[in-house]
């Protein structure tokens, strides 16, 4: 009996020294500075209904590189040029993961999008399809006559309103829109149909519902993302809406696609890809495809794109008229370089911006003052990575936060954000600008 206790007790001491040593062989571990979190809900309770705000004010007292806490998740923030360029650029294989979230879940068909989709060979298709075949130069500039026709209906609907109040705001929404649906879906979707039998799948007013309902889902702050373990009770009722949302936006698209198939199945032979989603269903027909492009794939690629490319284009363009009304010598010297490249006998083309510098330098800086994502959509470290001297576990959440100035547009993937944009666009065309 002491001969078996003494065994046990000499094989004990040994596994402790054997844990011991790897411990103390084993690199101390230097977190970024960072706010102490608190048992469960780690640092939850310092973010408020603007969570670009409240880390904003954070990495004021912290630094460029900080790591905080949301319920069981380390997160890292960069919020200084440096940082950026080190996690989207320098590091950005390692920064490419991308966390299990509920909106990537039940609004992007089970990640299946380009936004939400996992590291891996599904993922780097879609990029290269991104690069080589919707968004390759020569596609959108195929797409110029749309943005042209788009621009000068536009116009001419601002003229016919001369004398009277124009909410601006308005009318960016709905350029930006006709737009994207034209080059993504065949078609726009904001007008009512001039054919009484045709049904309409959606109306214009719920097709601008749905848009806004998919900006503010993929942006707000949900529990149960943070402490996994909760969020089966929903507790901000942000799920029932995304599920909702997603049966909404599945007819939608069926219908898209179903329409597009009927045409190739018309066409025959003769057929042509006009616009994205046909690009998508003729690339999900290709038998050399590394990782087969599902029919729920092109439904969720096609929706990014709606989704991507409206609100961004139409915030940034009333900014900019925002910023140029409230600086009048702004507004003189882009005139002034208008008159003397352009002259008054013919509209701007896409293809004099390179001889427009001044105009240029007032988007870039409407783009830095008033980004349309101060805060990006959150990244995850796929292995251990060390940067300017800190150590940022494999798993960590990493987002990349625009601290050039103090975001003063909450945009509308914050619950509380339709106060946030400027109202001084609302003024009387062919009277002066004040």
């Amino acid at each position: 009996m002491e001969t078996w206790v003494s065994y046990a007790f000499a094989w004990l001491a040994t596994v402790s020294l054997i844990l011991l040593a790897s411990r103390l062989r084993r690199r101390k571990f230097n977190r970024p500075p960072g706010p102490k979190p608190w048992p469960i809900i780690g640092n939850l309770n310092l973010i408020g209904e603007l969570p670009h705000r409240s880390l904003h004010a954070l990495s004021q007292k912290y630094g460029p590189l900080m790591q905080v806490q949301f319920g069981s998740f380390p997160v890292v923030v960069g919020s200084s040029v440096e940082m950026a360029k080190t996690i989207l650029k320098t590091h950005d294989v390692i920064f490419s993961g991308r966390p299990k979230t509920a909106a990537g879940k039940y609004t992007t068909y089970n990640y299946s999008d380009i936004t939400w989709s996992p590291y891996g060979p599904y993922w780097r298709q879609a990029r290269k399809m991104c690069l080589m075949e919707l968004f390759s130069a020569k596609r959108l500039e195929s797409y110029e006559y749309i943005r042209v026709e788009e621009l000068q209906a536009l116009l001419k609907t601002l003229h016919k309103s001369s004398g009277r109040p124009i909410n601006l705001k308005d009318h960016l929404a709905d350029v930006s829109l006709n737009v994207i649906s034209r080059m993504v879906l065949g078609k726009k979707y904001t007008a009512k149909s001039s054919d009484h039998h045709e049904k309409e799948i959606v109306t214009p007013e719920e097709f601008k519902e749905m848009l806004d309902e998919l900006f503010l889902l993929n942006g707000v702050l949900d529990i149960g993302d943070s402490i996994p373990w909760v969020a089966f009770l929903d507790l901000q009722g942000y799920i029932k809406r995304m599920k909702v949302l997603s049966k909404k936006f599945d007819r939608f698209m069926e219908h898209v696609l179903d329409e597009h198939e009927a045409r190739r199945t018309t066409e025959d032979k003769n057929w042509e890809p006009k616009d994205m989603v046909d690009v998508l269903l003729q690339l999900a027909s290709d038998p050399n495809l590394e990782v087969k492009l599902e029919r729920h794939g092109v439904k969720a690629f096609s929706q990014d794109m709606i989704a991507g490319g409206t609100e961004s284009s139409a915030v940034t363009v009333e900014w900019a008229i925002s910023e140029i009304l409230r600086k009048p010598e702004v507004f003189e010297k882009a005139s002034e370089e208008l008159d003397r490249v352009i002259g008054r006998e013919r509209w701007v083309e896409e293809k004099d911006m390179v001889n427009l510098p001044y105009i240029y330098a007032i988007a870039k800086e409407v783009m830095r003052m008033h980004p349309v994502a101060p805060l990006l959509v959150p990244r995850a470290a796929r292995e251990d990575v060390s940067i300017n001297g800190y150590d940022i576990k494999k798993g960590s959440r990493v987002l990349a936060l625009h601290t050039e100035k103090t975001p003063t547009c909450c945009h509308r993937r914050a619950p509380a954000s339709s106060s946030c944009l400027p109202q001084v666009t609302r003024f009387s065309p062919g009277q002066p600008f004040k």
